[in-house]
């Protein structure tokens, strides 16, 4: 089945087939997620177990899985455009579920930080998110995208919630016995549920090598690739230092850790939410940013000093959180709304890639301030980097509103055809794939003419049939 036959599917059968494809790689994608996240609030807690622990170690452990989905996830997005989607997935899925039974078993935080870098070494993310991209219609994408955004943020809470529960009642290797068994099910979601179809592979689905510097060098983008390379290194290096505090400094139990997560997480998501659909819905989208990124600093500041109030504490952590989900939310948008015409998967795959590095090297420089130089030293990093990718993220164009629209073509069409399209009410942008037989267009939803679209490629087709 061609990926047009998929498109046209999902219209006649949204029910059976692409809520299907969503629900089950949503759930695929949260089960996985949810095992990486669950190490977060507890490894800086309970490390003092492992041989050979240091905080930079453990700091180094906990963003080991960044590092190496930094080195493979663009190489993995390459060979599933040559392999399949599915032994890719599945081979992550078997390489990450092998990790969590290393870490599960390691007695030294070496091993440790072996297991970590196998469980990131499954770097499936971005290949699930093409095949997504495969299942779906073009009207239906950015539903199904939302609907992979929410199930990681549910995933976060849910994760920050029961790892402290899991860690109090068997340890940090209960948490790797969990990702081991999530990972399974993971395992077994794919190939029960995820529709199986051939598909040919389009370039805004994953990142084309030839387009990899052409796109990274793109100004806009690159404002965004530091600001997520920013927001996850500091959510990383708050993680090595906030569980400490909070039972240092606040005086909270750490088997108690997510009861205090839990309702400052989905109080600052429901805040969230308005936020982004005023971005959205109102094309508010650059204040609703640069406020955000204004709230991350805020907290960090605030959080640099230990406040030795708990309220005053939780306060400035409830700020971050808010800040954070608005980030995270609004980041990838902007992304595929900045990307050039048929470069979506080239800036998504380096927007990723920097993301996590940001983990990687947010846990490491993290445990390492911890190490030496203390706890506050690592909240007065998180916000200098917060002032200067607010400086950065300052001089940001106002981002056009544009979608991205891919258009099957005839085998036979007019030289001009691109320059027609072009001239369509509400089309920004065109490029013509030969080799794809596809049109690639960014479109503002709310102008664009879609029936002239429709009766210029109508009209191709009957010159082709004609002939």
């Amino acid at each position: 089945m061609s990926s047009s036959s998929v498109s046209s599917s999902a219209k006649l059968l949204p029910s059976v087939f692409e809520r299907r494809a969503i629900v089950s790689l949503a759930a695929l994608y949260s089960v996985r997620m949810l095992g990486l996240f669950m190490l977060l609030p507890v490894l800086s807690l309970y490390g003092a177990s492992y041989q050979q622990q240091t905080p930079f170690l453990l700091g180094v452990a906990m963003g080991a899985y960044g590092f190496s989905q930094a080195l493979l996830q663009i190489p993995f997005g390459v060979l599933s455009d040559r392999l399949g989607r599915r032994p890719l997935i599945i081979f992550g899925l078997i390489l990450f579920v092998g990790g969590s039974l290393v870490a599960a078993m390691a007695e030294s935080v070496y091993g440790l930080i072996l297991g970590r870098f196998l469980q990131g070494a499954g770097a499936i993310s971005a290949v699930v998110m093409a095949l997504l991209s495969d299942l779906t219609s073009d009207e239906n994408r950015s539903k199904a995208m939302a609907s992979i955004g929410a199930s990681m943020g549910l995933s976060f809470v849910v994760a920050m919630s029961l790892g402290p529960l899991l860690a109090a009642w068997g340890g940090v290797s209960s948490i790797f016995w969990a990702t081991a068994i999530l990972g399974s099910f993971g395992v077994v979601i794919f190939l029960v549920w995820v529709p199986k179809v051939e598909l040919i592979p389009k370039r805004d689905a994953l990142a084309v090598p030839q387009l990899i510097w052409f796109t990274f060098k793109h100004t806009e983008l690159l404002r965004l690739n530091l600001g997520i390379f920013v927001l996850h290194f500091v959510l990383m290096a708050n993680f090595v230092a906030l569980p400490l505090v909070m039972q240092d400094h606040w005086h909270i139990l750490r088997e108690h850790h997510g009861f205090i997560y839990l309702p400052l997480l989905l109080i600052a998501f429901a805040l969230a939410v308005p936020q982004i659909i005023i971005a959205e819905k109102k094309r508010k989208i650059r204040g609703v940013f640069l406020i955000a990124i204004g709230l991350v600093a805020l907290a960090e500041f605030w959080l640099m000093t230990l406040p030795s109030s708990r309220l005053l504490g939780l306060l400035a952590l409830f700020i971050f959180f808010l800040g954070f989900n608005v980030l995270e939310a609004t980041q990838p948008s902007l992304v595929s709304k900045i990307a050039p015409a048929g470069s979506k998967g080239t800036a998504t795959g380096i927007y990723a890639t920097c993301q996590v590095m940001g983990v990687f090297l947010g846990g490491s420089v993290g445990g390492w301030l911890v190490q030496y130089h203390g706890l506050n030293q690592v909240f007065l990093l998180g916000g200098l980097l917060s002032l200067i990718w607010l400086v950065v993220a300052w001089k940001m164009e106002p981002p056009r509103f544009l979608a991205s629209v891919l258009m099957p073509l005839p085998a036979e069409y007019s030289d001009d055809l691109a320059l027609r399209l072009a001239d369509v009410e509400g089309v920004a942008e065109v490029l013509i794939v030969p080799a794809e037989q596809t049109a690639y267009l960014k479109v503002d939803q709310q102008l664009v003419n879609r029936k002239a679209l429709a009766k210029i490629l109508d009209l191709e087709r009957d010159k082709t049939s004609i002939k």
